[in-house]
């Protein structure tokens, strides 16, 4: 569970991270439209951990900055509050039954729901950075060392 909670800590850290220097440049809508999918899907998936459907949730949203500063919250709060409660009372074996967003039925483990959500936002802010780089800007260093290295 350790593991798990660093992993959350540093996806908000991350998330953040990606906000505030999305906050400097000019507005890129890919970049933002990415950013907005990271975090619609966090959303998702915590809608899903809760036990409640998920299809009014676009993966895929119009989005603006405002809407991912809401979200990079919401989401932070939401899981920390979940995270506290699977740390007490929970088990991350426990298996979620849900729809994907095509309407085919899954049960995955809260355990493997929760890596595939760090691993999910790590990729896609990899992509933003390749955006960034490319559009002649610089990448935003979300990496978990560096994260760590900030704690010390």
């Amino acid at each position: 569970m350790h593991t798990i909670r660093n992993m959350f800590k540093q996806l908000h850290w991350a998330n953040e991270r990606i906000l505030e220097h999305l906050r400097t440049q000019a507005d890129n809508k890919q970049v933002v439209r990415l950013f907005a999918h990271i975090l619609h899907s966090e959303k998702a998936w915590f809608t899903r951990l809760s036990g409640k459907d998920s299809s009014h949730i676009p993966f895929w949203p119009d989005a603006d900055l405002s809407d991912c500063s809401r979200l990079v919250d919401e989401n932070n709060a939401n899981f920390s509050a979940y995270l506290s409660v699977i740390e007490t009372n929970g088990n991350l074996e426990d298996v979620i039954a849900y729809k994907s967003i095509t309407g085919a039925s899954y049960a995955t483990s809260v355990r493997n729901i929760l890596t595939h959500l760090a691993l999910h936002g790590q990729y896609h802010r990899g992509q933003i950075n390749t955006i960034l780089r490319s559009a002649g800007g610089e990448p935003v260093n979300v990496d978990y060392i560096t994260y760590i290295r900030e704690l010390s």
